[in-house]
């Protein structure tokens, strides 16, 4: 299965997730493929940690859970990012792991869980630009006959 770019990401196997970062001017853009949509949004959130911080020895401080609701697919993606943005700045943690539950129809929309693994940023190593939001511009999530492919960019 192809990324949203049309190219085969480097390792790739049948029915696998993964991410990469992809290069791009002044800001963070990255892509994830999964089997499913889900485990797209899994694979993104760990795209944008892996571009910006290392933490392999942050200080765990605890669980967070949420549920988001949004009018799309694609807007679950970008609230699940936006709340990983907010918590660094507004409580100084950043997510170790993270569980997507599975998107069910909420009202006139779609809505999913989100439970993160938190760590003090601070114990966190930076090796790179901090994102500070996340763009609406090129940002998809689709699914197709070999999965589901994602891809969004974050101001930094």
């Amino acid at each position: 299965m192809p990324t949203v770019d049309g190219r085969e990401p480097v390792g790739k196997r049948p029915g696998a997730s993964g991410h990469r970062a992809v290069p791009h001017t002044a800001d963070m853009r990255v892509e994830a493929w999964s089997p499913t949509a889900e485990g797209c949004i899994d694979e993104a959130v760990h795209a944008v940690l892996e571009g910006f911080a290392d933490t392999s020895g942050a200080a765990v401080v605890g669980e967070r859970e949420y549920v988001v609701t949004a009018e799309s697919d694609e807007d679950l993606l970008v609230s699940v990012l936006e709340e990983v943005v907010y918590r660094m700045d507004a409580d100084g943690e950043i997510p170790l792991t993270v569980e997507v539950g599975a998107i069910q129809s909420a009202g006139d929309g779609r809505g999913l869980s989100v439970r993160f693994r938190m760590a003090d940023a601070g114990t966190a190593v930076p090796i790179g630009a901090v994102p500070k939001a996340v763009s609406l511009h090129d940002l998809q999530l689709r699914g197709g006959p070999g999965g589901w492919t994602c891809r969004v960019t974050l101001d930094v």
